[in-house]
């Protein structure tokens, strides 16, 4: 088989995506550092995006994996060098939860989701989130809920990654079995390797990385990922 080609009847019949870092950037931290102020907390916008990037990468290895509270009380005592009580960081995320959530599509998207599309796979979404609803409302706000067959939202299934019900869940939505699914998120372990010990084949998309990665397996863009599962497939195919 050429590189790169996919066979006729794919090993993988789907292709799930996380959706915040992976599909759309929905943080704004600009906003997150008025609500710091407004709440005394000495935190310039840069310093909370650090600290999100920093928190993003080492709070994800944690197990059991920190609580809302406690993930935004580490990022602002990051930002700002203070150390915060956990009441301050309860304040923080309930000011942040009553923000309207706007989302922005990555560039790299659009023409993945045509793509996988055209190569006659199914499509899902699994997510940490508020809602199914509200998650449906964010895809539709950027225009790709169309491409989706299942969408699955933690807020409304009571089971959140990297507990491998949820990718189960979904996977059987779409009507293919774990081995037939692969996933991508911006997590190593919260998606790549969680996806992984539910029976998927996984990439971590890792935007400000090098590409290099192989524990769990990396991509640097979206754009990565037909060719990833493509090959893959060929390798199986043999």
């Amino acid at each position: 088989m050429p590189t790169g080609e996919v066979p006729s009847r794919p090993r993988f019949k789907a292709v799930l995506f996380d959706v915040g870092g992976t599909l759309v950037e929905d943080r704004d931290f600009s906003e997150y550092a008025e609500i710091a102020e407004h709440l005394q907390i000495p935190a310039h916008p840069e310093a909370i995006g650090e600290a999100v990037r920093w928190a993003d990468q080492t709070l994800d290895r944690s197990d059991p994996r920190p609580t809302t509270d406690e993930y935004w009380r580490q990022v602002l005592e990051r930002a700002s060098g203070r150390e915060l009580p956990t009441t301050v960081a309860q304040r923080f995320v309930e000011r942040l939860e009553r923000l309207p959530r706007v989302a922005h599509l990555f560039s790299d998207v659009r023409r993945t989701l045509e793509r996988l599309r055209s190569e006659g796979r199914r499509l899902g979404i699994i997510s940490n989130s508020r809602s199914e609803w509200a998650l449906r409302e964010m895809l539709e706000s950027v225009g790709i809920l169309g491409y989706f067959q299942a969408v699955v939202s933690s807020g409304s299934e009571g089971v959140e990654k990297p507990d491998p019900e949820i990718f189960r869940r979904a996977v059987l939505r779409l009507g293919v079995g774990v081995d037939e699914a692969f996933y991508v998120g911006d997590l190593a372990y919260t998606d790549a390797r969680a996806a992984e010990r539910a029976g998927l084949a996984a990439v971590w998309l890792n935007r400000d990385g090098t590409g290099f990665g192989t524990d769990p397996p990396e991509i640097t863009s979206l754009s990565e990922l037909p060719r990833w599962v493509a090959r893959l497939e060929g390798a199986f195919v043999k």
